[in-house]
């Protein structure tokens, strides 16, 4: 963490040292949130794009609140939620499951649908003594990276969403034979289609990035398949190279929120024989340009 502290009104952020994310203190998202931190809060998350709130024991009510202030409700697919609250998953493995931690691969939330969520977040509520750390790849100066050989041969094309590979009926959750304490609900419509932008041009700040990830991005549009694949595995290397990474420790009741136009995540596993249960929702995005 950098020693640098910026002061928005109330709300104290302390980035990392090279910018990508940043912890907020000095608000409680216990209580209902004023317009100025609101505001200074959204800024922070579009600037650092990951920022998390140590010391928020919320309840699901307060979790939904706050969700609110950031955007509308965005759309949940092929998983139940939680009873009386549609909006929040619950994100469960019981310390007795061998099943494959939920998040396991790099992608960006339902970057599949016609307007992906613009933002999730994350209410850690109990946390394994070891392992569980959620990564993160800033898509931006991944991007920013390339030759501009590469960012010519790239500006223009549309790659291939699908939910097909997680949440088709012939998918991956759909032939797992452990027990999962997560309710997954495979459907034929994982294997629609949505065609966005390789590079992406962010709504709010302006930056352009890479938004292609190994789940949901099947292949690239007018390219041949072969050739196709080949690129989204150097685009997709590309954003997860260390320098572009940021590995996340858990603390219980922190609240962590990313945004999805620029980054990908991945949920590391290794704390079998410990439970681990978060609640997540999302708030909406746009089509992606």
């Amino acid at each position: 963490m950098s020693q640098q502290v910026e002061l928005t009104g109330k709300v104290i952020v302390r980035p990392r040292t090279d910018g990508f994310g940043a912890e907020i203190t000095g608000v409680d998202l216990r209580q209902p949130l004023d317009a100025e931190t609101i505001h200074d809060i959204r800024e922070a998350w579009l600037q650092h794009a990951v920022v998390w709130f140590p010391g928020q024991p919320l309840r699901l009510e307060e979790l939904e609140r706050f969700t609110l202030y950031m955007g509308d409700w965005g759309k949940t697919d092929f998983i139940e939620p939680v009873k009386g609250h549609p909006n929040i998953l619950e994100l469960l493995r019981e310390a007795d499951e061998t099943s494959s931690n939920f998040g396991a691969g790099w992608h960006s939330d339902y970057s599949f649908q016609v307007e992906p969520p613009a933002g999730t977040i994350l209410l850690s509520r109990e946390v394994p003594p070891k392992g569980g750390r959620t990564f993160f790849a800033d898509c931006r100066r991944a991007y920013d990276s390339l030759d501009e050989d590469m960012k010519g041969r790239i500006a223009g094309l549309m790659g291939i969403h699908s939910a097909e590979l997680p949440y088709s009926k012939h998918g991956f959750y759909a032939n797992e034979k452990e027990k999962r304490s997560l309710k997954i609900v495979p459907s034929d419509e994982a294997m629609e289609r949505q065609l966005h932008p390789v590079v992406r041009t962010h709504p709010e700040t302006g930056r352009k990035s890479l938004f292609v990830n190994p789940v949901y991005t099947i292949g690239i549009d007018a390219l041949p398949e072969e050739e196709g694949k080949k690129l989204l595995g150097t685009l997709c290397a590309r954003c997860i190279q260390e320098e572009f990474l940021y590995r996340h420790d858990w603390e219980p009741d922190m609240v962590l929120m990313w945004d999805n136009r620029c980054v990908q995540h991945f949920a590391e596993g290794g704390y079998d024989g410990y439970r681990r249960l978060m609640y997540r929702t999302t708030f909406a995005g746009d089509r992606p340009v």
